[in-house]
């Protein structure tokens, strides 16, 4: 009998994949994903069947792999950061929960967290993450997600930031954030985390929107302590520092 694996990939490169992640691939006979992710894979795992996907074909993903699982393969299903952080964990949980293959999902380092590592600790404290993708959430539980996170003085993780069909979104949860935060709150907006062209630049609510944010970003919102030094942003848990 075969075996499923949803394996967490992290940013991308492999000095930033697990090493139970890696192990894991190497040893499975097929792997399977969204087509950008199978890329950044080919070149570590070229003996191996790889099998692309495309974007919004996430169910028949599922199925293909547990097809293959039945078939007698040891299957690793991908997805970048953890797998289940807006990844395929659930999804295939779900499409495998009548088969008796097992299931077992391989946890990686979030885009959060490897945004954060860039631009200082943001969220040291408590955080939350919101995607702003209405595909699969009505928007308006979105802004409500938004407007709440925003009273209770969490730091803020925008997960899909804005897409060529969706360019206003992030401007409106701008809106709902500046009615709770400050025009200075500070801002970090990362790219291509872990990637070719990895890049990251700190500002401010008032002037986040300047800077390219787009499907390739992670902005992390600070609270009302959030500050920054040396280019860094701190988001102090309340340690009491010698002067």
């Amino acid at each position: 009998m075969g075996k499923i694996y949803v394996v967490g990939l992290g940013p991308g490169n492999k000095e930033n994949m697990t090493f139970k992640a890696y192990d894991t691939l190497k040893n499975s006979d097929v792997i399977i994903g969204y087509k950008t992710y199978i890329e950044l894979v080919e070149e570590l795992f070229p003996e191996k069947r790889l099998i692309k996907s495309f974007m919004k074909k996430e169910v028949v993903r599922c199925e293909e792999t547990l097809k293959l699982a039945e078939e007698g393969n040891v299957v690793s299903l991908i997805s970048s950061g953890d797998a289940g952080v807006y990844g395929m964990a659930g999804l295939m949980l779900e499409v495998a929960k009548d088969s008796d293959i097992e299931v077992e999902i391989i946890p990686g380092i979030t885009s959060a967290n490897a945004s954060a590592s860039l631009g200082g600790a943001p969220i040291v404290h408590d955080s939350v993450n919101i995607s702003l993708s209405n595909l699969l959430t009505d928007w308006e539980l979105i802004k409500k997600r938004i407007d709440l996170a925003s009273q209770g003085d969490f730091v803020i993780t925008l997960y899909n930031p804005k897409s060529n069909g969706r360019p206003e979104l992030i401007n409106k949860a701008r809106e709902i954030m500046l009615k709770h935060k400050k025009e200075t709150t500070p801002v970090l907006i990362a790219r291509n985390v872990g990637r070719e062209g990895e890049a990251y630049t700190i500002t401010d609510l008032k002037d986040m929107l300047n800077y390219q944010i787009d499907m390739f970003s992670t902005v992390i919102i600070g609270n009302s302590n959030s500050k920054v030094i040396k280019n860094k942003i701190i988001t102090p848990r309340g340690y009491k520092i010698n002067p």
